[in-house]
């Protein structure tokens, strides 16, 4: 469990380090490195994980100000959780956004393994919108996890793809997106209305909670389609649930017209990435993008799932998300409501800005701007 810098020593940081979640036991020993020219030699340590060694860079300093937590909390936070962490991001290229002062501090996104980088670690090469290409990290271990911590990342963030198909997702995904006005109680009704639409069309979501206003679902999926369809499954069903709960949920991308809860379908776009299940997120008290039981989604506080808590729910009651990958289904039945849509006249909405304009797209402007056509 993560300490607070007060609560952490040298001596502590030196000492052999559990690694790898759930009964696996696995054991590495953490030890100071060699020192670097102009570097405290207390002042980094160099972890033996997984056949390799990984360098972490002032364990001490401070990533989570108002809870105290460290670099180091955050690295023993994913050693500990490691097989479930992986279970979500194994074979998935990864955007790598990195706090490298912390939450404090101002974020950027490297899409591109740096160079110099250790020639162990696994990576994809993926296309973007626009065409261009970038070698993005595969994290398939705890090695690859605690690498990436250590420059800085805080949470995770893959495609929906595994890189033996790099345009086929594996994973439907509802991103449940409240607006600052809206409470958590309605995200929750939401959230139930969606595994009802998803069980009515042979689908199994396995919820969890963002990490910060929001719930994700998540949906493995036989990656039979490519991304466009995808979305056009997620857009249908982001549809049917607003039609379900009227100003409580909403498909509506201009946020001017939102009433309710923002279903956002535009998750499902090539290159569009959402946080995965166990990513601690980059807010004030270090909460957890934590998989839940439907059962708890009615009653789910995600005050109370933290880097300090989660280890131990994962220890005393496991992974709620375990199986996903034994639950992979067909778009079929979201498809046959997307063409219902069509029939009656609902065409596409509105993609990202960074997309070129599709074909039947309607028009890409903020609709109080919008001047007659």
């Amino acid at each position: 469990m993560p300490r607070k810098k007060s609560d952490t020593t040298q001596a502590e940081t030196s000492a052999t380090a559990q690694v790898g979640g759930g009964d696996e036991g696995a054991v590495s020993e953490a030890t100071p490195s060699r020192r670097r020219k102009g570097e405290d030699p207390k002042d980094h340590l160099l972890l033996e994980l997984c056949g390799q060694q990984v360098r972490v860079s002032k364990p001490e300093k401070i990533f989570f100000p108002e809870p105290g937590f460290t670099k180091l909390d955050l690295v023993s936070y994913y050693m500990e959780c490691e097989q479930a962490v992986v279970r979500h991001l194994s074979e998935r290229p990864t955007v790598m956004k990195r706090w490298v002062d912390g939450v404090q501090g101002k974020p950027f996104f490297q899409k591109r393994v740096p160079s110099g980088a250790p020639e162990w670690l696994q990576t994809a090469t993926v296309t973007f919108p626009s065409g261009r290409h970038a070698r993005e990290l595969v994290p398939n271990d705890v090695a690859h996890l605690v690498w990436a911590v250590n420059l800085g990342v805080i949470d995770w963030n893959p495609w929906a793809v595994r890189r033996a198909d790099l345009d086929h997702p594996d994973e439907l995904r509802i991103d449940l997106d409240p607006g600052p006005e809206i409470d958590f109680a309605q995200v929750r009704r939401v959230a139930l209305t969606v595994r009802d639409v998803l069980e009515e069309h042979s689908l199994h979501g396995f919820p969890k909670t963002s990490g910060s206003r929001g719930i994700h679902v998540f949906v493995r999926i036989l990656p039979e389609h490519d991304f466009s369809e995808v979305r056009r499954a997620a857009l249908a069903l982001a549809r049917e649930v607003e039609r379900r709960m009227p100003r409580e949920a909403t498909s509506r991308w201009w946020k001017e017209e939102r009433e309710g809860v923002f279903i956002d379908y535009n998750q499902n776009a090539r290159d569009r990435t959402v946080a995965s299940a166990y990513s601690v997120r980059a807010v004030p008290d270090a909460r957890v993008s934590c998989p839940l039981e439907w059962e708890e989604v009615a009653d789910v506080e995600p005050g109370e799932l933290r880097i300090d808590t989660v280890p131990a729910r994962l220890r005393e009651r496991g992974d709620p998300s375990a199986t996903i990958d034994e639950h992979s289904g067909s778009l079929a039945g979201l498809l046959e409501l997307a063409a219902r849509d069509e029939r009656e006249g609902l065409g596409d909405a509105p993609w990202p800005p960074h997309f070129r304009k599709q074909t039947g797209e309607p028009r890409r402007v903020q609709p109080s701007r919008a001047r007659p056509a």
